[in-house]
């Protein structure tokens, strides 16, 4: 099933001033701090192990597995879209491009993934654990490439889904985060969609490719991890499909069903 996007906003409509966080919390000396975590303990580096679910699975990146899937499936993007937005790619060669996946399979962080479909067996896109930090219980994914073959389909939201319940819920990281490149719509539409927050722009953080590159942050909190989760395994429920794939609500009703999005969002 093909998962059409919203609109993505402008950059002005996007980047208005967020208001100064207040506390109601203070220290001795009466000013404001945040709130007491005194029973908090450092959370576990993530193991690599499979992710399990109905239409995907995500296995630890092993390029004697998936560099042949991998690289026919993003051999379909001819243009070279995918690879736009990321800091490498497209690769000048499939060797060059197995090259790489064998570099990147063996670093701790950022923590690669195959994005293997459940129907074939095939690995058809990639993702990642990054910025591991377990002492303050925060993490990104990234590293996204979906080949054309994974793009806005069901599996795609599964993986993502899949990736937040391992890092959030089974392992108890309070901060799951989300960065791309601020002229990257489908990426921050994808990211809000997800129930990802905004939470503002660095600019000129980056030179890739020999190009400025302004990151847009969004994140995922612990606390708004459970309305968030109810809402994509209701989406995600075979019930919620039909027998060629089509949805029967979006996400974006189960979202209001369980307060992960405002019935004005």
């Amino acid at each position: 099933m093909r998962v059409h996007l919203r609109r993505n906003p402008s950059f002005r409509e996007r980047s208005t001033a967020m208001e100064r966080p207040t506390s109601p919390h203070q220290n001795a000396l009466g000013q404001p701090v945040g709130a007491s975590l005194s029973d908090w303990t450092p959370r576990p580096f993530p193991a690599r192990e499979t992710m399990q679910g109905r239409t995907c699975r995500l296995e630890p990146l092993d390029p004697a597995r998936h560099a042949d899937d991998l690289i026919a499936a993003f051999a379909r993007d001819a243009e070279g879209r995918t690879w736009t937005y990321l800091p490498y790619g497209p690769f000048e060669s499939a060797d060059a491009h197995r090259a790489w996946l064998r570099e990147i399979s063996s670093q701790r962080d950022p923590q690669f993934y195959a994005i293997v479909d459940e129907a074939t067996g095939r690995a058809i896109g990639q993702a990642s654990y990054l910025r591991i930090d377990p002492a303050n219980g925060a993490i990104e994914v990234g590293h996204l490439a979906f080949s054309p073959l994974l793009q806005q389909t069901t599996a795609a939201t599964e993986a993502m889904y899949l990736m937040m319940r391992r890092a959030l819920e089974e392992y108890g990281y309070r901060r799951y985060e989300w960065k791309c490149d601020s002229l990257n719509g489908p990426s921050w539409s994808a990211a809000e969609r997800l129930g990802f927050t905004f939470e503002g722009i660095f600019r000129q953080a980056t030179v890739p490719k020999q190009r400025n590159r302004d990151t847009t942050w969004l994140s995922i909190l612990d606390g708004e991890w459970p309305a968030i989760r109810d809402a994509l395994e209701g989406w995600l429920a075979p019930e919620n499909f039909d027998a060629e794939g089509r949805q029967r609500r979006s996400l974006l009703d189960f979202q209001r069903e369980t307060g992960a999005r405002s019935t004005d969002g």
